[in-house]
């Protein structure tokens, strides 16, 4: 069977039944895992598909996956990123972390900093935090996401109104070549835009799959953000309003 026609087959299996795992394919096709892994991989490079963890789903556009996929999405590359960002993050000053498995693979990487406030509307960024004893976490309050342990809504916003953050960093669901930072939910796309206004500097972590992604919600443009820290490179035309605006382009090297 030639890989064209595999593609197209697991696309309308995936379309039919919502996912495809790698050991169902492979039996389905009488192929390697290898192979079943090498033709997910292509598919999501091409927008088609999103990996999730033993195999891959349709992107989305209007619902967010699932957190525990979400989880597991470009591991490695989140932490490349987290690694880059964290060591741009001096110690003795204010941070907030917002929602996302990208921040919190961030503050995975602060738990030996020294003198941080952190305030945070993710309970599993406080939890990853609450490690480090010279770290001081304030929890915004706000309506609870069972999903994913955000909190959101009218409260979460009043609490970071009463902040000036030293340094804000924020993740995304998804990015489109006009630079926007885009998300799902829109009390959380509320909460983001309140988190910027309050940042005397901005960071964006976001891997290289959310530009294969969209979502309705806007929360800013890339030209309010101070640095963008993501593991591979941006487009020219993208990277050139970059330029523009003045945004640091921030490349995770892999060290594999």
């Amino acid at each position: 069977m030639s890989q064209s026609f595999r593609h197209n087959e697991i696309l309308e299996i995936a379309r039919r039944d919502g996912r495809v795992t790698v050991d169902g394919l492979a039996e389905y096709f009488a192929v390697t895992q290898q192979t079943i892994r090498r033709d997910l991989s292509e598919l999501a490079d091409a927008g088609r598909l999103e990996r999730v963890h033993g195999g891959a789903m349709l992107p989305s556009g209007t619902n967010n996956i699932g957190y525990e996929d979400r989880r597991s999405l470009h591991e490695p590359e989140k932490a490349r990123i987290a690694k880059a960002c964290a060591a741009q993050i001096p110690e003795d000053v204010s941070v907030f972390l917002n929602i996302g498995t990208s921040t919190e693979a961030v503050a995975r990487q602060l738990v030996h900093h020294r003198n941080l406030l952190v305030v945070t509307n993710n309970i599993n960024v406080a939890n990853i935090l609450a490690l480090n004893p010279d770290c001081q976490v304030i929890v915004t309050g706000g309506t609870l996401r069972r999903s994913d342990g955000g909190l959101v809504g009218d409260l979460a916003t009043q609490t970071i109104l009463q902040f000036k953050f030293d340094l804000v960093v924020v993740g995304c669901s998804a990015i489109d070549q006009d630079g926007d930072m885009l998300d799902f939910d829109i009390q959380e796309v509320n909460v983001s835009k309140s988190i910027i206004r309050q940042a005397r500097k901005t960071f964006l972590v976001a891997d290289h799959s959310k530009f294969q992604r969209t979502a309705p919600g806007r929360i800013a443009s890339l030209a309010e953000v101070d640095a963008f820290f993501t593991d591979k490179p941006i487009t020219e035309a993208l990277q050139a309003k970059c330029d523009e605006w003045g945004t640091e382009v921030i490349v995770a090297p892999d060290v594999s």
